[in-house]
This record gives structure tokens, C-alpha cells and sequence, in this order.
């Protein structure tokens, strides 16, 4: 590792410039890149200053980069990548569905096959239809609440991410869905209802989180979502929640530890096996608007919405992840976040780790985080210097400082990134004092 500064700013700007010097070819894939694309990105979470590492390859919980550098993969693609890079089973399905021929332009019954596993999982969910990501299925959960209701607001929260047309950090996305979105702030239990209240008329749909996933890791308090829970349906407003991320954090997702259910459930990620993957569903008489045997039932077109590979792989993945799975993997991601929290307690720093199961977040500050206002105040250097130290300690985890274990990650690698956290406590501790 580097040697320290005093400075922040110039410990990062060292780290960056170590960083370049360690990873050329990366730098050469990126100059590559941006003669064709925008920046040289087609993902913005991907990128970050000087340049973006090119992954190469990976196997298990492990990834290489195109300067042959290993790491420990602590991002689990952003919760999507559950089952790590060559899970066998899953690998197998694909190879399956493969020999059967890609594109059908048909059913193919794997699709009925994948809905049963969801709807026997989450307990809010009498029907579900697939679509092709996360973003997909909220904007098909929102304008199906509009439609519903024949009301027009949305009640979203203040740093919240539903998607690349949905999202809310920073005073909201330039480029979001032409809807109107009413903004609360999250977890402010009294604001809320009130702003709620001033809408009753008018509001379609809340739309939440249990937990939120880009925003932090920030867990609602259960007290929170009961109110919003009783609210909605008091006045007839639909509530979902957007589980892409939080369905992996209990057997049956947050809805299933709280014992709060929601009108309408998004889900994403992880159930495609690791393929392009979405779906949304709810209660029956919800989701028979969309059954096509009615007259003047929604269209819900997608090409790809039912494609082999993805219904073929999460049936694979669903299986893998059993009940007993998703216990074993998420108290594992209690118990490092517990041990990384006393360890930063006991040194006395500006850092803490938020979150749930298997998901965390670093946040460079001390005192009680609830909501991304709170978050914000974190030191965002500290955080650039977090994620470029650990990376040169062979780990990959988000920039914005999330971490997220998948089924691949064992003890011993829980271990290395603990100590690996020690180690940059130590070397940065004159930058860290609380």
C-alpha cells in the first residue's frame, strides 16, 4: 500500500496515480473503448476517474483483470451475481436450454415453471410476469398502478434507485420517466404520512425499498413500512416494493421478515441464474388486468421477456438457493458486518458499515444513518481512497462502497477483507479520526 498523507485529496491522488501506473492494459481497453462509446461506458455505475479496470475473466468468487491481477469479488455484481462465475448447475442449464434452440418466438414451459418457484417464495405473490431487468419491472408496476387507479402521482423517496429512469439521488435524474413523482424522505416517519396525506387524491402508488440497495444499504424500520402499509391501504393507493436487490436478503425477501405485504413486488437480479432478468407481480386481481384471455386486458410485450437462457438459469439458480441457503449466506453477512462495526468502534474512526444479510455499505462518518441525507454527509474522498486501497489488497467491491457476498464467498475470504479493513484503518488512521 501506499505510504500515507495527511491530506485526503493527495492521499487520493496518489492512490489514483498508483492505481494507473498498476494497470495499464485496463488503460488501453478504455482508450479503446471511448473512439466507440460515450466515455468509453455503456453503465455508468461502471465508471470511475482515471479509468474503469476491464475484467477479463472470473471463476467462482474470484475475477482477474487484463493486467492479470486477482481479486476476491465482494460485489457479487451488484447482487446479481449470486451464484458466482461458474456455478456447474447453472452452467449446465444454459448448455441445456442452448441445444434446445435460442430463440423460440413461443412458450417454451419453463417460464410457468420459474413463475410457480417465485410465487411459492414471496408471500405477496398470487401471479407474477417476467421482464428483462429491474428498471423494466417498476416502470411496468407503475404504470399498471396509474392505470389501476386511474390516478397519476408517485410517491418515491428522496435517494432512492428503481432503475435507470428512476432514479432519485441528488435532487432526481434528468433523464427519469415523465411521471409525477411526489419525493419523500425516507424513513421520517411523520413528513411522510403527512405528505402522503396532502396527496391521498392523486397518489397511484408508493413505491419502496425495505431496504435501499444504490442508496446505501439503509435498512426502513419496520415501523416505517407498516405505516406506509396501513396508509396505502386505508385510501386505496398501491404500495410496492422493489425487492430487486432485497429478495435475496431471507427466504422470502423483506416481506417475508417483516410480515408486511405489498400490493405489487419487483424482483430482478439474482432469479435470472445471472441472465438479463426482471419480473413484477402482486395480489390476483392486480395481475388479471394483464391476462390476455380478457377483453381489454394491458398488453405486456418483450421479445425476450420468457427467453431459454434466463428461465432455463433461474430455475437452475431458485433451486440452488434454497431457504436454508439464503440463512446460511445472509447471517454471514451479519456477522462481518457486526465484526467490521466493533473493529472501527474499538479504533475510534469516522467509518461504519451499514445494511443486512449479505449487502453492506462503508460510510466515512460516524453517528446514526437512516436515510441518504445522512449518508451524505460521509467524507467522499475517504471513500474514493477506501475503494482504490482495497482494490490494490485484491478485493472488488462497488466505488460507492457497497459490498455484497454471494454464495462462493467462504469464511477465510470474509477473514481477508476483515483484515484487509484493519490494514487500512491503520495506514489511513490520521485521515480517519472521528
Amino acid at each position: 500500500m501506499i505510504a500515507n498523507s495527511i491530506d485526503a485529496k493527495i492521499a487520493l491522488e496518489e492512490a489514483r496515480e498508483e492505481y494507473a501506473a498498476n494497470n495499464p492494459k485496463s488503460r488501453e481497453r478504455h482508450v479503446e473503448a471511448c473512439t466507440v462509446l460515450p466515455g468509453g461506458n455503456t453503465r455508468t455505475v461502471l465508471f470511475y476517474p482515471p479509468f474503469p479496470l476491464t475484467m477479463v475473466r472470473g471463476k467462482d468468487s474470484r475475477l482477474w483483470d487484463a493486467d492479470d491481477h486477482e481479486y476476491i469479488d465482494l460485489l457479487g455484481e451488484y447482487t446479481a451475481g449470486l451464484y458466482g462465475h461458474s456455478n456447474p448447475a447453472i452452467r449446465a442449464a444454459i448448455e441445456k436450454a442452448l441445444d434446445g434452440g435460442i430463440d423460440r418466438g413461443s412458450q417454451n414451459g419453463l417460464e410457468a415453471k420459474l413463475a410457480a418457484v417465485l410465487c411459492a417464495r414471496f408471500p405477496s405473490l398470487d401471479f407474477v410476469r417476467f421482464t428483462n431487468s429491474g428498471t423494466e419491472a417498476n416502470l411496468m408496476a407503475i404504470s399498471a398502478a396509474r392505470a389501476i387507479t386511474r390516478r397519476t402521482k408517485v410517491l418515491v423517496f428522496d435517494g432512492a434507485y428503481h432503475g435507470g429512469v428512476f432514479s432519485f439521488a441528488g435532487g432526481g435524474n434528468r433523464i427519469n420517466a415523465p411521471f409525477e413523482f411526489v419525493v419523500a424522505s425516507y424513513n421520517d416517519l411523520d413528513p411522510t404520512m403527512d405528505l402522503l396525506q396532502r396527496n391521498t387524491k392523486d397518489l397511484a402508488a408508493v413505491i419502496i425499498e425495505p431496504m435501499m440497495g444504490a442508496g446505501g444499504c439503509i435498512p426502513a424500520d419496520k415501523s416505517f413500512l407498516q405505516a406506509l402499509r396501513d396508509a396505502t391501504r386505508e385510501h386505496g393507493i398501491f404500495l410496492i416494493f422493489d425487492e430487486v436487490m432485497t429478495s435475496r436478503l431471507s427466504p422470502s425477501g423483506l416481506q417475508g421478515r417483516h410480515g408486511i405485504l405489498p400490493d405489487i413486488t419487483t424482483l430482478g437480479k439474482y432469479i435470472g441464474g445471472g441472465m438479463t432478468c426482471g419480473a413484477f407481480g402482486g395480489r390476483a386481481e392486480i395481475m388479471q388486468y394483464f391476462d390476455a384471455r380478457q377483453a381489454n386486458a394491458f398488453p405486456h410485450a418483450g421479445t425476450f421477456n420468457n427467453n431459454v437462457l434466463t428461465m432455463s438459469a433461474g430455475l437452475a439458480g431458485m433451486s440452488i438457493y434454497t431457504p436454508e441457503a439464503a440463512e446460511q449466506l445472509n447471517a454471514r453477512g451479519d456477522r462481518l458486518r457486526r465484526r467490521l462495526n466493533d473493529l472501527v468502534k474499538k479504533e475510534g474512526v469516522k467509518m461504519q458499515f451499514t445494511g443486512t444479510g449479505s449487502m453492506l455499505n462503508v460510510h466515512m462518518c460516524t453517528g446514526p444513518i437512516r436515510n441518504p441525507a445522512e449518508a451524505a454527509k460521509a467524507d467522499k474522498d475517504l471513500a474514493d481512497l477506501f475503494f482504490f486501497d482495497l482494490v490494490a489488497q485484491g478485493f472488488w467491491l462497488a466505488r460507492r462502497g457497497m459490498i455484497v457476498l454471494s454464495l462462493p464467498n467462504t469464511d477465510a475470504e470474509c477473514d481477508q477483507f476483515a483484515g484487509a479493513v484493519e490494514e487500512f484503518v491503520a495506514t489511513r488512521r490520521p485521515l480517519l479520526a472521528a
